[in-house]
């Protein structure tokens, strides 16, 4: 990933100074409580006449864009988070990584670059942190300094504060698309082909247990949403997680999501007891946003008694490093079970494993599509159905490739023909090459 600063350190000066001097004195005349329930054009408006007034007093010459940015700047202030509401709204920007209140960087098209927005100090930020995690029922403070929080679109954010975070509060954000994609936006973007999309498709509706698996920013929950998409209106899905971030657009869907302990320690909720309750809510399908516990032993209960069809994401390099991990997290369980029992309840359980990845240029792949077997001795036996082989780089330094099946007919193909789901046998035709 490529960095570039593009701005100095210094901290306002010039006209910068004066129009931040200007804000100041107007935030310093506002009753927030009332002004927050004003419509938003009458806002503007007493926001012009207040700006118009400190001009007038300082004697000082400002033009009509820096009077808009001195409102603009307030509104964000007022309504929305403050210097994080530009990058919000703009909808090139994928990531947002605040480094204390002078440095936010942010994403754009696979590379990092330093904002021109910054906060005030370091109390302003830690304002609107609170601000954020205010809004979904969470704290944030010295006796728990870290948080997970969400915003109202279902961007993901964490946030960070001393004592752990020795320069100031630190805030990361991943934006989600405000326009939900589709599959055929991932296969215009080059992260599958049609082929792989039809087979994908084909294991929600044949209700197919099916883990995603990948590293940070590779694009697991934009998966794990397309594949909700493909589950039928007609069936009751139950989302967990620990941050609520799933975009599904079916009638009967039931939100959870974890909640942490109080000041007293007391009132959590985890993944676990929110797996286990599921499982008495009679529910269809059940879309668990992240593996990363005790609770994997739950999920694997859950798809080996009956509730075929369930989804879930885990943080893996290959579909063989997640199998591994499923076997940990269950071992964190406390289930004292010897290693071919685990090995075969985790192979009875799971019937797929989608691996995604974020290559070098920035952009995010399936790099592969594997069936779980079975077992063979003591080894857990996983059959890959597609790949993706990258081949080098074009003038741009984007990542070329092809995707290719690896001309095996996967054992559920048995499952989904007595289902009536129909998959072209071509599909899995070796020769069939993609390149992108």
């Amino acid at each position: 990933m490529e960095l570039t600063d593009s701005m100095p350190d210094s901290a306002f000066t010039g006209r910068n100074a004066l129009k931040h001097r200007i804000q100041e004195r107007l935030l310093a005349r506002l009753d927030f409580s009332a002004m927050s329930l004003l419509d938003p054009i009458m806002l503007r408006a007493q926001l012009a006449m207040l700006v118009m007034q400190i001009l007038e007093e300082d004697g000082a010459a400002f033009s009509d864009t820096d009077r808009e940015e001195v409102i603009n700047d307030v509104m964000n202030e007022i309504l929305g988070l403050g210097p994080l509401e530009p990058l919000l709204q703009d909808e090139e920007v994928s990531d947002i990584l605040v480094n204390t209140a002078t440095r936010i960087y942010v994403e754009r098209a696979g590379k990092l670059s330093l904002s021109p927005n910054r906060f005030r100090d370091n109390r302003h930020l830690r304002d609107v942190i609170d601000k954020i995690v205010a809004r979904v029922g969470r704290r944030i403070d010295e006796s728990s300094p870290m948080v997970d929080a969400r915003l109202e679109d279902g961007s993901r954010v964490n946030a960070i504060i001393p004592p752990l975070a020795l320069d100031g509060p630190i805030v990361s954000i991943r934006k989600f698309c405000r326009e939900r994609l589709q599959l055929e936006h991932l296969v215009t973007g080059g992260a599958l082909t049609p082929e792989i999309g039809e087979m994908l498709k084909a294991m929600v509706c044949g209700r197919l247990n099916i883990l995603i698996a990948g590293g940070t920013g590779c694009g697991k929950t934009t998966m794990l949403n397309l594949l909700s998409g493909f589950i039928p209106a007609e069936e009751r899905i139950i989302t967990i997680e620990d941050a609520a971030e799933l975009q599904l657009r079916q009638d009967h869907v039931v939100r959870l999501e974890t909640r942490p302990s109080n000041v007293e320690g007391k009132g959590e909720s985890s993944q676990r007891d929110l797996v286990r309750n599921s499982l008495r809510m009679r529910p269809d399908r059940i879309v668990l946003g992240e593996v990363r516990g005790p609770e994997a032993l739950d999920m694997l209960q859950a798809m080996n008694t009956g509730h075929d069809g369930s989804l879930a994401t885990i943080h893996a390099n290959s579909a063989r490093d997640a199998v591994t991990r499923i076997e940990t997290m269950v071992a964190m369980a406390g289930l004292n079970l010897p290693v071919h029992m685990l090995r075969h309840y985790v192979a009875s359980a799971l019937d797929v494993i989608v691996h995604l990845s974020r290559l070098s240029d920035g952009t995010r792949k399936l790099l592969s599509v594997q069936e779980v077997v079975g077992m063979e001795q003591d080894v857990i036996v996983l059959q890959e159905i597609f790949r993706f082989e990258q081949t080098g780089l074009d003038e741009s330094r984007r990542v070329r490739g092809r995707f290719l099946a690896a001309g095996v007919r996967p054992h559920f193909m048995t499952r989904l023909d007595a289902l009536g789901i129909a998959v072209s046998p071509d599909l899995f035709d070796p020769n069939r090459i993609r390149e992108v």
